[in-house]
């Protein structure tokens, strides 16, 4: 496994119209090691090195500040939804943060520590991520850490009703995705005990199929046609991981996916599950089959 990192944000979730107004920017050829970089994307000095963070970790930018394929699709000013007002968008910007990598908690808590519990504390993920940074000789400093799963579960999770602060809470990217249920869990004397917080397996009803097919297309190699139902529920950056698909919705999903590419076909032969492809659709076209 790769070296870990859990810093570049300076404590900001990324909110709604960042990766929009990132892309803006870079687009004008600006830097944003520019003195004008503050004026230019309309935010606060620490605000800018988060948007150029957020820019890398949902892969819209690699490390030089080059757009990637995907950004020009979804920003451009011909792009299937700039603004992010659909929910598949959403979804595939979720998949592309968990997949890249890039900010190693995303893909820790929906590749690894999920198999261990779906409901958990903040101290049960602490320690989590403590042991992966041992096993993968990653540094480790727990404020860092500390703030990073903060970041975390606020990206996911939605305002509490009542007051807002628009600093911290306002209108945050993934939070439309009801992924992270917060809750509290109390003693025998009524005591509130501690936060909780869970991210179940669900049907997802509201992801589109043609998204997973782009995340099993991202896990095939050029070579493979197939790839079994426990791979596409439980392997790496697999859509039953990344999305938090339960067996019947995986299911559902792969359903749809048949109905629509008669050269998809999902058999089930001596309790052997598999997806296999005739021929393999291109995935900027399946996600045109989306946005069509």
């Amino acid at each position: 496994m790769d070296k870990l990192h859990f810093s570049g944000h300076d404590s900001f979730i990324c909110k709604q119209f960042w990766l929009k107004k990132g892309y803006d920017f870079i687009s004008e050829n600006k830097s944003f090691s520019d003195d004008t970089a503050v004026i230019d994307l309309g935010v606060g000095k620490n605000m800018v090195g988060s948007i150029r963070y957020w820019l890398k970790s949902f892969g819209i930018a690699d490390e030089n500040d080059s757009l990637q394929h995907v950004s020009d699709y979804l920003f451009a000013e011909n792009g299937k939804d700039p603004f992010i007002e659909d929910i598949g968008t959403i979804w595939l910007l979720h998949y592309h943060l968990v997949a890249q990598g890039k900010a190693s908690i995303y893909s820790l808590v929906f590749n690894q520590f999920r198999k261990e519990r779906f409901d958990f504390t903040k101290s049960h993920l602490h320690n989590f991520i403590k042991r992966a940074c041992l096993e993968t000789e990653s540094n480790y400093n727990e404020n860092t850490v500390n703030t990073d799963i903060n970041v975390f579960l606020k990206n996911y999770t939605k305002p509490k009703t009542g007051k807002i602060s628009v600093e911290d809470d306002f209108i945050g990217l993934l939070q439309d995705l009801d992924l992270l249920k917060q809750y509290k869990l109390t003693n025998v004397e009524a005591k509130e005990f501690s936060n909780w917080y869970k991210i179940d397996n669900e049907k997802r009803e509201d992801l589109p199929f043609q998204i997973v097919l782009y995340a099993i297309l991202n896990k095939l190699k050029d070579q493979e046609n197939s790839i079994s139902f426990k791979e596409m529920q439980i392997g790496f950056n697999a859509p039953g991981l990344v999305f938090a698909l339960n067996a019947e919705g995986l299911f559902n999903k792969i359903k749809a996916i048949t109905e629509y590419y008669p050269e998809i076909i999902f058999s089930e032969t001596a309790g052997n599950q598999v997806l296999q492809f005739k021929s393999k659709p291109e995935k900027f076209e399946v996600l045109n089959d989306y946005y069509q």
